[in-house]
């Protein structure tokens, strides 16, 4: 393979990765209050996404893939509120274990590796014409 092929390969695999990243990071921040709908039963889980580097035979590249999507299993944040559907019997509601703060920073994170991803490729094919152009104006 050729390395603007590879290069263009290694981009958009890491543009899909992020994107499935962001998209974990907004379900997250959209259930940041989502509690039980029960007594006592527990909210909704932060979630997590692992990455993995994965060996590319055909273009000898490192590509990046989404290895795992699992759940935080840090304790639940807990708030006396006895008049919520899901407080147990002393007043207590469970909440989600998910930090707004870590949610926005990793959010921020992963759209400046979206970006940079995005403009490797831009560059890429800016390169690719102006050697084309070049190659057209040289015959």
């Amino acid at each position: 393979m050729d390395p603007i092929s590879t290069t263009f390969q290694i981009s958009s695999n890491g543009l899909s990765a992020q994107a499935q990243r962001l998209r974990v990071i907004s379900e997250n921040l959209a259930n940041a209050q989502s509690t039980g709908e029960t007594s006592g039963a527990d909210p909704y889980r932060r979630k997590t996404v692992t990455f993995k580097s994965e060996m590319d035979r055909a273009s000898g590249a490192e590509l990046v893939e989404i290895k795992d999507v699992g759940t935080d299993r840090s304790d639940f944040r807990v708030e006396y509120d006895p008049g919520h559907p899901a407080a147990d019997e002393n007043g207590m509601v469970k909440l989600p274990n998910v930090n707004t703060m870590i949610e926005l920073s990793d959010m921020r994170e992963a759209n400046r590796s979206y970006e940079a991803n995005l403009k490797i490729i831009s560059q890429t094919r800016s390169m690719v014409l102006r050697t084309i152009d070049l190659l057209r104006s040289s015959s």
